[in-house]
Parts: structure tokens; C-alpha cells; sequence
């Protein structure tokens, strides 16, 4: 029994021992190293774009017959103009001539969808008959002269078949030579006279294209505005010696009846550039510079459809700011 007491015992105190014993601390599991703080990350700066202006689509301009069309809008978009398409150049423009016989409402639209009307203006011009004329001065008559003709009308196309880039009406017009208007742009002629070739009598009716201003011979003509020279020759049939000056956007200034030609082609020029000086040459009763300015369309592969516009309607445009 005694041996019995003490087993239990010793059982008691080895409980009692495990109860009072602290439970076991659990094993701390692999520390791993605490990342520092990172260092402050200073905030990009915000670059501010510079808005871009959009073109909205336009038309304006000179708007009598015989002027000048100026449509506005964004690069490489497109203007229908009285049913002529034309692609708007870097400069943010196309340019359309009125001929003389262009309808009181000239419709436009834009390929963004804008559109509207423009009126036009109608012209009151003259009609003139000129008798006592030298037949020779109107048409060619002698073998001679109709092989000038000839040469110099192949010069003249080959000519107005090249177009240069250029703005065109943008920088405004000035006159080209410090000389009086002698006659006006758009009176129907009728010549009547006798041949001194043949001694037959002639009889004549055309309409005048230029501009023309009575300047003595050796009057300094100057560049009514920018462009580039496309033809320069001294001795055509008709015109005399004569420049051709090739503005952009179709407008090519024309320039007859020079006594001297002082640029060549492909030459570069300014407004106020020293061309040529008048002169009394080609079919002409008088020394005066005539002027003149055709608008082709650069859109279309044939010439048939470019015509002469007004220059002193040229001179009222303003140069855009």
C-alpha cells in the first residue's frame, strides 16, 4: 500500500511539475530584413500642348466677275467651287477665279460638310470699234509671220502647262509699273482697217484680257507680288517681248510688249523685283505695258478651261494677316 502512496505521488508531483512548467516558446521564423523607406520621387512636369487651331472652312474674296475666290481650311482638304474640286495647299488655302461670265451665286461646300453661297457681282464693260487699224497688228498674214506665230504659240503653252508653288493672291497685289490705266480689263474691240501686206481690208472683234498702263518705253516693270519666272522671251508674235510670272494656286501674271526682259526662267522673284522694262513690240499701235493674269485650274490635266481674270480686281485684295 505504502509503495502504491508513493507511485501516486510521485505521479502527482511530476503533473503538478509539467503544470506549473512555462508552455514552450514556438520557434521565430527567418526574420527578413525590413526595406528602408524609399527615397521621395519628384513628379514629372507636365508639359502643356499648344492647342491646335482648326481652319474652319471659308470662301471669300474678290466677288465681281472676272475676280478671285479665296477658300480657307485645314491642309490637304478639299473645296468644290461652282463644281470645280481643289485641294487646299500647305498655306491653308485654294483660289478660284471668277471668269467674266460667272453666275450671280457661286455655291461652295467642304468635304467636312460646310457649304454656302457666295454672291457675285456683275460687270458693266464697254464695247469699242477701233477703225483705221494695220491689219498686220491683229492677225498673221505672210508665211513669215504666221511661222512666228506658230513658234511663239508653242512657247506660250509649254509655258502655262507648268504650275509652282507660291501663295498666290495671299500677299495682295501692286501695280507693276508707276504708269495711268490706259485701258480698263473687259471691253468687247471691234478693229476695222486695210492690210499693208496685202492691201486687203480686215475686220476684227475681241475682247481685252490685260490691263494695260501708258508707260514710255524703258519704264521699269516690277513684280506685283511673289513668284516664280516660267517664261521670258523678247520676241514673241503678238506679245512682244514678254515675261511670264507664275504666282501659285494657277495665277500666272502676264506681261507684253517689253522693249527689254531682265530675268530667265526659273528665276525667283519678290514683290517690287525689277522684270523687265516696257516697250513698243509685238502687235501693238503704242508704247504701253499690258497686263494680265490667267487663273488655271491646277486640278485639271487640260488648258482648255483656264481664262484671264481682272488685274485691277487683284489690287483691291488685302494681304491676309
Amino acid at each position: 500500500m505504502r509503495r502504491a502512496l508513493l507511485t501516486g505521488l510521485a505521479t502527482f508531483v511530476v503533473a503538478c511539475a509539467a503544470a506549473e512548467s512555462p508552455a514552450p516558446t514556438p520557434a521565430a521564423p527567418d526574420m527578413a530584413p525590413v526595406p528602408a523607406a524609399p527615397a521621395p520621387v519628384a513628379e514629372p512636369e507636365i508639359e502643356t500642348e499648344t492647342p491646335v487651331q482648326v481652319i474652319a472652312p471659308t470662301c471669300d474674296g474678290v466677288l465681281v466677275q472676272g475676280g478671285l475666290v479665296i477658300c480657307s481650311a485645314e491642309p490637304g482638304s478639299t473645296f468644290t467651287v461652282a463644281g470645280t474640286k481643289l485641294t487646299v495647299s500647305e498655306m491653308g488655302t485654294a483660289q478660284f477665279g471668277l471668269s467674266t461670265r460667272a453666275p450671280s451665286v457661286v455655291g461652295w461646300s467642304h468635304d467636312s460638310g460646310a457649304f454656302g453661297d457666295l454672291q457675285i457681282a456683275e460687270r458693266q464693260d464697254e464695247y469699242r470699234e477701233i477703225s483705221g487699224f494695220d491689219c498686220d497688228k491683229v492677225d498673221a498674214r505672210s508665211a513669215e509671220q504666221k511661222a512666228h506665230a506658230s513658234r511663239s504659240w508653242v512657247k506660250k503653252q509649254d509655258s502655262f502647262a507648268s504650275f509652282n508653288p507660291g501663295p498666290g493672291a495671299l500677299e495682295g497685289f501692286v501695280k507693276p509699273a508707276d504708269a495711268p490705266t490706259s485701258s480698263p480689263f473687259g471691253p468687247t474691240r471691234k478693229y476695222t482697217g486695210v492690210s499693208k501686206v496685202t492691201g486687203e481690208p480686215c475686220e476684227s472683234t475681241s475682247v481685252h484680257r490685260g490691263y494695260d498702263m501708258a508707260a514710255p518705253v524703258g519704264t521699269e516693270v516690277r513684280a506685283p507680288a511673289p513668284g516664280v519666272v516660267i517664261l521670258a522671251d523678247p520676241d514673241l508674235y503678238y506679245e512682244g517681248g514678254t515675261v511670264f510670272l507664275d504666282h501659285g494656286h494657277g495665277l500666272v501674271s502676264v506681261f507684253m510688249h517689253l522693249s527689254a526682259v531682265d530675268v530667265a526662267a526659273g528665276d525667283e522673284v519678290n514683290t517690287g523685283d525689277l522684270l523687265a522694262k516696257t516697250g513698243n513690240t509685238g502687235r501693238t499701235t503704242g508704247p504701253h505695258l499690258h497686263w494680265a493674269v490667267k487663273w488655271r485650274n491646277p486640278e485639271a490635266r487640260s488648258r482648255d478651261g483656264d481664262f484671264y481674270i481682272d488685274p485691277a480686281l487683284l489690287l483691291e485684295l488685302q494681304p491676309a494677316p
